[in-house]
């Protein structure tokens, strides 16, 4: 099966010289996995996605079926040769492989085809190298980026001297002009090791100098080309990189937003999801999913016009409960059914039929905003039900505590006599345990 996919443009690679981009994209699949998970038509179509998202120009995408991968080359020798002499017709510049591809074989095959291949890992972490703004997210990649080159056999060492995103997997130096020394990969991994820490321990300070603001966090998660980055624009009235490609978003930004109660959240998206992510990605990418394990709520933002949207929920969820938080998927997320504005009519009275009988579920558009009110209402009562309501009995005299309690928590009423205010105040289960705490040594504490 082939796909012929719109024509990129041309790109040019890490400041090196010039290309014009043009890749083949291959899918192998085998045979005796057909009917399990993806359909092998949805995975190509979401390589060429991937290709779309750094501008390459697909001239041919293709599944290659396989009774089993071959040691040498992963696809059969008649395979080999057919697209040898379709890179070669075509002027090819680029194969990539969705699927691991080892050291061995990519060499086997750049020999046999005399350009450039890549497997999934590589393609992903161009479009990381790409997309990365923030400090973080550039150390992120490229530790990601250094671990996967370590494990390839004699690669070109590119990207230290890119002038803007990519890592040269796709177009920089050729082999004979720059080898990798393997001595100073693990150095500078050392060095981005220990920078990370001290990019963390940094937004560890401003993580303990929001929790002194009772705002909670609501983080975004989804699979990668949700509308994530478009939902938190329309709610945050923010101007976040969002567009119709693949990894839109690879750095994690929070933004404060008003609730209909009055009360104030910090919203958090964060980076797509997506189905066969390798460790060493998620590994490398743990501390800009921090937002997601400190988050008080997590809103799962779906393409619910995606055939794929239940495998896509499936492999969100089990990359949450690698990363530890498998409490949260089992207490029930907020499942944002979005793109509403490319469902079929047949599909958006199913998805209402489904919202109605799971308050968990709200059905919105991004695009247009249609259900955006209903959600940030959820939000709302989801964050009151996490309050407790208590009410407090203080003297006039003790204006901290009282200033305390506005601070961190929601005032719901006062009154006050000539001796005392009476106060009726929600507080989250830290604070409310951090006022006892105030109580028990003001009452310990010797009177003067």
């Amino acid at each position: 099966m082939s796909a012929s996919p719109p024509n990129g443009h041309s790109v040019a690679r890490n400041g090196a010289s010039s290309t014009s981009g043009r890749a083949l994209i291959l899918s192998p699949v085998l045979r005796q996995d057909a009917g399990k998970g993806r359909s092998p038509e949805a995975r190509l179509a979401e390589a060429v996605g991937l290709a779309a998202a750094i501008s390459l120009e697909v001239v041919h995408a293709a599944i290659v079926r396989l009774s089993r991968y071959r040691p040498a080359t992963l696809i059969g020798g008649g395979a080999v040769e057919t697209y040898r002499d379709l890179i070669e017709d075509s002027h090819i510049e680029l194969a990539v492989i969705d699927a691991v591809v080892s050291p061995v074989q990519q060499r086997n095959l750049e020999q046999e085809w005399k350009c450039k291949v890549i497997d999934r890992t590589g393609l992903i972490l161009e479009i990381f190298g790409e997309r990365a703004r923030t400090r973080e997210g550039q150390l992120q990649v490229e530790l990601a980026a250094l671990t996967y080159q370590r494990s390839r056999l004699v690669r070109s060492w590119t990207h230290l001297e890119r002038q803007r995103g990519g890592f040269g997997f796709i177009g920089g130096p050729g082999e004979s002009q720059l080898e990798i020394d393997r001595r100073l990969i693990g150095v500078r991994i050392i060095r981005i090791k220990r920078d990370l820490e001290d990019v963390r321990r940094t937004r560890g300070l401003h993580r303990k100098a929001r929790q002194r603001v009772p705002y909670p966090v609501v983080a975004l998660v989804g699979y990668t080309n949700a509308g994530k980055s478009t939902l938190f624009n329309r709610l945050t009235q923010a101007d976040v990189f969002a567009k119709d490609v693949l990894f839109a978003t690879l750095d994690p930004t929070m933004r404060a937003v008003r609730l209909p109660s009055g009360r104030e959240i910090i919203l958090s998206d964060t980076v797509g999801f997506i189905s066969d992510l390798p460790t060493d990605l998620i590994a490398a990418f743990r501390a800009t999913l921090e937002e997601v394990l400190e988050a008080d709520i997590i809103l799962h933002v779906r393409d619910i016009s995606h055939p794929d949207t239940a495998l896509q929920q499936q492999d969100v969820e089990g990359v949450l409960r690698d990363l530890g938080i498998g409490e949260h998927v089992d207490r029930g997320l907020i499942q944002v059914l979005n793109k509403l504005d490319q469902a079929t009519p047949e599909l958006r009275q199913q998805i209402a039929e489904q919202a109605a009988r799971d308050p968990l579920l709200v059905p919105i558009s991004a695009l247009t905003g249609e259900g955006c009110d209903d959600l940030l209402r959820l939000i709302d009562d989801s964050i009151g039900r996490r309050q407790t309501m208590i009410d407090v009995q203080l003297a006039h005299g003790d204006g901290g505590t009282i200033a305390w309690l506005y601070d961190h928590g929601e005032v719901v009423s006062r009154h006050d006599d000539d001796d005392y205010s009476y106060l009726s105040v929600r507080l989250s289960a830290p604070d409310l345990s951090r006022f006892e705490q105030m109580q028990r040594r003001k009452q310990q504490s010797p009177q003067p």
